[in-house]
């Protein structure tokens, strides 16, 4: 190991760096800074040297050339065990430079401000900067580099304890580290040109995914599955990802997708809603006008007791203790809400295992703008499917249009039609869902199995179909159950066929235009 003579710095996030750099200079290590950074560590009383006074070239061009000199890299690449490296070190008075602490420009910073001209966002991208990461970290065995200065304490630890000296296998962490950031950095001035070359394109040529590693998970769907959970850390929307988990054990794989599922569909409501949800489909769902976040829990639960179980619930409410009370009653896995108050958490904390999170409702500045399916060799990318129903868009079809009163159930199926899998047929009244069919391969079983399964009365419901209604059966199904109007997506080659049974059982019709497939 080599000892640590020699420090480089030249941070744009100068946190923790006064410190950091005070600490090194009382250690005997010399440094080297530039600009803003070294003007700082003068002003706080760091003994440090200019990199122009170091090299013995000016900056030029405004500061775009400072470090690109071969006394900084090759003070940082040079091999210490190589003869023939060390005799040009000393033949061109280069000193080696045993320590690089860079981080970069803040180009993603700058190009998330809403009046971000292309002129400011090139002159964020930062050249020196990366240049001397990516030397440092090639040669690592005898260069430690640091871009995070949450590493700041781990180096001065390992310079206390081995005397001067910083391990390499600490040297290689991070250079990992550094190739890591690099990768990213690169990719979101890419995706970033892309966007301003081509802004009629939604897709880029080369699709970049920046995820961070946020927990290894117990397993993944099944126990044999090892799995993980990455996030997007350029993502502000309020998510599962960025939930705060406020009690409960950690969350499991399923439990992920399942919150995350409950989450997307509860956010559909402006009125007082609650959602349960088991499996991915919600198998409970209501409003309620007054705005009594308890009533719409009981509504949602009645839907299908016996599948909630176990599931998922989310609510676009406060919690409050009378709900917190209610649900001490049942078996819930994740609780997801915006708000909860000091008794309701005292309630909620007599059972331990819940899982309960706390995701506000807030405007996003950076929404997600992809949804991405995982195929063997490759990913299907599309727009998320953020249609939000209009009732204008509602086109009544049959000789009867709807009362008030459907069309209100018209629009509580429809939008949870959306978040059930495919193929989906949803019951549902005024103020609740009474029925749902998921996942059957054929419409008219989705029908059948909606009827079958539901916990209320469909006499006088209504039906949602996520998509058209292919033959007359499933509004024959319907009529049978006593189902009075039906919303559905229209075009399908019989819909004069279609149209005409629910005009044989007075049934009122309406179509969207619209298709909420969910695979």
């Amino acid at each position: 190991m080599t000892d640590v003579k020699r420090a480089l710095i030249s941070v744009s996030n100068k946190s923790g760096i006064v410190d950091f750099a005070k600490t090194l200079a009382s250690m005997d290590i010399e440094i080297i800074s530039t600009g803003g950074t070294a003007a700082m560590l003068q002003k706080n009383g760091v003994p440090v040297i200019e990199i122009a006074d170091y090299t013995g070239f000016p900056e030029i061009l405004d500061g775009r050339v400072k470090t690109l000199h071969p006394k900084i890299h090759g003070g940082l690449l040079a091999l210490r065990d190589n003869p023939e490296h060390v005799k040009i070190l000393e033949e061109q008075h280069i000193p080696p430079i045993d320590l690089v602490v860079v981080n970069l420009y803040p180009f993603e910073e700058t190009i998330n401000k809403p009046d971000c001209a292309l002129e400011e966002a090139i002159e964020n991208i930062d050249i020196g900067g990366p240049t001397m990461l990516r030397s440092a970290a090639k040669n690592y065995r005898f260069v430690a580099v640091v871009i995070d200065p949450g590493d700041y304490e781990t180096v001065l630890s390992e310079l206390r304890d081995n005397k001067m000296k910083i391990s390499e296998q600490t040297r290689l962490r991070l250079a990992q580290k550094v190739f890591t950031a690099t990768a990213r950095y690169d990719s979101l001035i890419s995706t970033y040109l892309d966007k301003v070359c081509y802004p009629e394109t939604t897709f880029p040529d080369t699709l970049f995914l920046n995820y961070k590693r946020a927990s290894v998970l117990r397993y993944g769907e099944n126990p044999h599955q090892q799995a993980c959970f990455y996030v997007d850390s350029t993502i502000d929307e309020p998510s599962i990802a960025t939930a705060q988990s406020l009690q409960g054990k950690p969350l499991s794989y399923n439990n992920i997708m399942d919150a995350d599922a409950a989450f997307a569909t509860v956010r559909e409501f402006e009125e007082t809603a609650c959602i349960v949800l088991k499996h991915a489909n919600p198998c409970g769902a209501a409003i309620d006008a007054g705005g009594d976040i308890l009533t719409a829990y009981k509504k949602a639960l009645a839907c299908d007791p016996v599948s909630a179980f176990g599931g998922i619930i989310a609510i676009n409410r406060p919690m409050t203790a009378a709900l917190a009370e209610a649900l001490s009653d049942h078996f819930v896995e994740v609780l997801i809400a915006p708000e909860y108050d000091e008794d309701s958490l005292k309630i909620l904390e007599k059972k331990k295992d819940l899982r309960v999170l706390k995701v506000p409702f807030v405007t996003p500045k950076r929404k997600e703008l992809f949804d991405l399916k995982k195929v063997l060799g490759g990913i299907l990318v599309q727009e998320r499917d953020s249609h939000s129903l209009n009732l204008e868009s509602f086109k009544t079809v049959t000789k009867r249009a709807p009362s008030e009163a459907e069309i209100l159930a018209m629009k509580l199926g429809w939008k949870i039609c959306k978040h059930i899998k495919s193929n989906a047929i949803v019951y549902a009244n005024a103020t609740q869902i009474v029925g749902v069919g998921a996942g059957q391969m054929s419409r008219v079983d989705s029908a059948r199995f909606g009827i079958e399964k539901a916990r209320l009365e469909i006499k006088g419901a209504c039906m949602a179909s996520d998509a058209l209604i292919p033959f007359r059966d499933a509004v024959d199904v319907a009529a049978e159950a006593g189902v009075t109007a039906i919303v559905q997506t229209g075009g399908s080659l019989r819909d004069k066929e279609v149209i005409a049974a629910a005009d044989e059982h007075g049934i009122a019709m309406v179509f969207t235009g619209y298709r909420h497939f969910y695979h």
